[in-house]
């Protein structure tokens, strides 16, 4: 199982991005799918969750408005829009995956990994 996470870059401060989490060796149509970032010094945390049928999305407090997930199962592809990027968005941001069905929002419920996107916004 592979998850590869691409998009990042470095945007200014109001900019735009967008996040994509391509996986293989596994059906997304029964996967929950999370982002996750991480600041330097930070721990990790979750920005965008959603379970498998789409029924529940989680979005962090601070990301509400600005982030949606999204995801297109026949291309097993994950995705998160970034608008009005902050200088505190910046971080490196993971996908990851876990066979249920249900939401789930902190990371020790995800069994695989992507290896992370760096994502900076200068002020």
């Amino acid at each position: 199982v592979q998850l590869q996470a691409s998009g990042g870059g470095l945007v200014q401060t109001g900019g735009s991005l967008r996040l994509s989490c391509v996986v293989s060796g596994i059906d997304l149509n029964y996967y929950a799918i999370g982002w996750y970032r991480q600041a330097p010094g930070k721990e990790r945390e979750g920005i965008s969750c959603f379970s498998a049928n789409n029924d529940t999305i989680y979005y962090e407090e601070s990301v509400k408005g600005r982030f949606t997930i999204s995801r297109d199962n026949a291309k097993n592809t994950a995705y998160l829009q970034m608008i009005n990027l902050k200088p505190e968005d910046t971080a490196v941001y993971y996908c990851a995956a876990d066979n249920r069905l249900t939401i789930v929002v902190t990371p020790k419920g995800y069994h695989y990994w992507g290896q992370g996107t760096l994502v900076t916004v200068s002020s």
